[in-house]
Formats: structure tokens, sequence, C-alpha cells
């Protein structure tokens, strides 16, 4: 298995920073995980998600078309979108998103387990001690965490958002 595609931008002055493409992914709470599914077909699936890092943190049912596939292969991209706002005068959209490329596994070891679901848990659930219980009850018979190991990440946004931000000298 080589390393993630590279790819240059078309629209470089559109282009987000490392800094500013890690600030979407921690502001974000969802995204569309993409993944090579039955019969060589994609398949994208909305999920919520922890950034962890170097890593993005999924939950899953330990059975399904996604987990199937992960188990296949392993290989999959991630989008979160930050900004969506129809322009309808123009027949555009003011955007912002990330695209992240990588491998998920899951996380087999029990302390690691624990430590991922605490982290998810805490990003969705704003009472500590609720998020403690919910992830102390939860068992990996019903539960798997996975973990997307961040290879490559690019992200664009709509040409007036660039040029607010002083796109071209960037």
């Amino acid at each position: 298995m080589g390393a993630a595609p590279v790819r240059s931008l078309r629209r470089s002055r559109q282009a987000l920073t490392q800094a500013e493409c890690r600030a979407v992914l921690e502001r974000g709470t969802s995204g569309v995980l993409a993944v090579l599914g039955d019969g060589g077909y994609p398949y994208a699936v909305p999920l919520n998600y922890a950034l962890d890092g170097e890593r993005i943190l999924f939950h899953s049912a330990p059975v399904g078309h996604k987990l199937d596939a992960l188990r296949r292969h392993p290989a999959a991209s991630f989008c979160v979108v930050d900004i969506a706002e129809p322009r309808p005068e123009t027949l555009s959209t003011c955007y912002r998103s990330v695209i992240v490329f990588g491998r998920v596994r899951i996380i087999e070891e029990e302390d690691g387990f624990r430590e991922a679901l605490r982290l998810f848990t805490r990003r969705f659930v704003t009472d500590p001690e609720l998020a403690l219980r919910v992830a102390a009850e939860e068992s990996r018979e019903r539960l798997l965490m996975l973990a997307f190991e961040i290879e490559q990440m690019s992200g664009k946004q709509a040409r007036e958002l660039s040029d607010e931000q002083g796109g071209a000298e960037r």
C-alpha cells in the first residue's frame, strides 16, 4: 500500500493552509467517509467524528457495509464541509471544505478503545459525568472505535473568502 495521492489544487489561491484545514476539522462534528464499497463502487457515509492529533475517530457498529469495505481496503477519504451558502444570484456557492486521505483501522486494544471512546463521547456529550457513564457502559460487542490516520490533507474555499483573507498573498 502506497501513500495517499497528492494532487495540487487547480485554483491554488483558494487553497487553505494546513493550519486552516486543521481549524475546519476542529470546528466540525460531521463529515462524509468514502471507501471502496461492494463491487468496486464507492460507498460514502456521513459520520460524526472527533479529531485527535493526526487521526480522526469514528464509532461504528461491529458489522455493516462500511466495516466490510474497510476490512477489504482500509484506504479512504473523509470530507468536512465548513461553509456551504448558496448564492443564487451568481449560480454559485460560498464554501469552505477539507478533504483528508489516509487509512482507517479498528482500534483493537482495550485501552485504546476506551480512550478513543472517551474522547469521542466528550466531543458530543457536554456533561462530563454523563460522558464518562456513556463511555463506560458501551461494550465491544455493540460498538467499535475506528481511527482514520491522516496521511494527506487539503482544503479549499470560495474565491470571495480567499479575497477577504488576502488569498493572493498566501
